[in-house]
């Protein structure tokens, strides 16, 4: 059922709790997933001034489709993550980050970093690594939440470093690495331009899941596919604009882990019904909704099923399959997989059954 963009269509009363509805969290990133009461204790604790875009309460105001908006944000993220400096920190994000995705129905959580941007405080590169690991692994220990890593390189950086960092995942991919990314500005570098790393961690058996389709057009999708054979696309939303694309998409099945509240909050759609999630659904591309950086967009997992149902009519059934199509699209064991798909099903025959 569609709506108008008038409006939001109401909530039928019988709909279930979207925080229950079981699912798989692919796109998270890692100081982007701070509590932001978590962020004022660190900061206080090493002495950081924040900016009152951190400090006021509510999410600051972004827009990323300019060069100007984009360092912004960047540097907002920066001085949040000057304050993870010691492993301590790590654990208590991680934990945290844990702590939150439980509470909004995920099962799996595939968490993304950078190392080498913890690597100065933290010992080095590979001792940045293995804390976050040994959090990850302690965490889903203690909580029972299934997390694993997936490790991004900056496609600000010179394609060496990722060709290192890609080297330096597949080292760990017995340690809980199960996917290689690319992240930050797509309108700087080639995708092109990392195919050597992307080649080197799909050969290591980690699942190629680069950023695309977010601040620039389809054909920034188009080059993760045809260049860095991508099996997921970090966002992805901007393949809507091209119809042959969509098909390829959905021939491949390629999952797009879109994230709308960051979409909105960054300027790429202009209203949460402007984020085109109808038009990837009925193409049959597959979805993993993901809540992108919680800490600076203001909205967690569940919320973005819930934009989903106020914002575009998506129905429990649909709103199921969503949940399905980020499990499948998942790194998570069969086992695990089978687990939530049937948690899914539970939901469905609940109450409003």
């Amino acid at each position: 059922m569609l709506h108008s963009s008038g409006g939001q269509p109401p909530n039928p009363p019988y709909a279930r709790d979207v925080s229950l509805l079981p699912k798989a969290h692919l796109h998270l990133h890692f100081t982007g997933s701070m509590r932001p009461a978590t962020l004022l204790e660190l900061a206080d604790k090493y002495g950081v001034h924040l900016p009152d875009a951190l400090t006021g309460g509510e999410p600051p105001k972004l827009r990323a489709t300019d060069e100007r908006g984009w360092f912004r944000f960047q540097r907002l993220y920066d001085m949040a993550r000057s304050c993870l400096r010691e492993p301590e920190d790590i654990q208590r994000l991680v934990r945290e980050a844990a702590e939150e995705d439980i509470r909004d129905g995920s099962g799996w959580l595939e968490i993304q970093v950078d190392p080498t941007s913890y690597a100065p405080r933290l010992g080095g590169l590979i001792p940045a690594l293995e804390i976050i690991l040994d959090a990850v692994d302690t965490a889903s220990r203690e909580t029972g939440l299934g997390m694993r890593v997936l490790v991004a390189a900056n496609r600000m950086k010179h394609p060496l470093d990722a060709r290192t960092l890609a080297r330096l995942a597949v080292r760990y991919a017995d340690r809980g690495v199960v996917g290689f990314g690319l992240s930050n500005d797509e309108r700087r570098g080639l995708a092109r331009d990392f195919d050597r790393a992307f080649a080197i961690a799909r050969e290591g058996g980690l699942l190629a899941a680069p950023h695309g389709g977010e601040l620039t057009g389809p054909a920034s999708v188009r080059d993760c596919l045809d260049d860095l054979h991508a099996a997921r696309i970090g966002h992805g939303v901007r393949a809507a604009e091209d119809p042959r694309l969509l098909r390829k998409l959905a021939e491949r099945q390629v999952t797009c882990e879109v994230c709308p509240a960051s979409n909105v909050a960054l300027g790429v759609y202009e209203k949460p019904e402007d984020v085109p999630l109808r038009t990837l659904y009925e193409a049959g591309v597959p979805m993993a909704l993901g809540a992108d950086d919680p800490l600076l967009f203001g909205s967690r997992l569940a919320a973005q099923y819930e934009l989903a149902r106020s914002h575009h009519g998506f129905t429990d059934e649909e709103l199921a399959e969503l949940a399905r199509q980020s499990v499948r699209g998942s790194a998570a064991p069969a086992e695990v997989k089978e687990k939530l798909l049937a948690g899914i099903d539970d939901w469905l025959g609940g109450p409003g059954a």
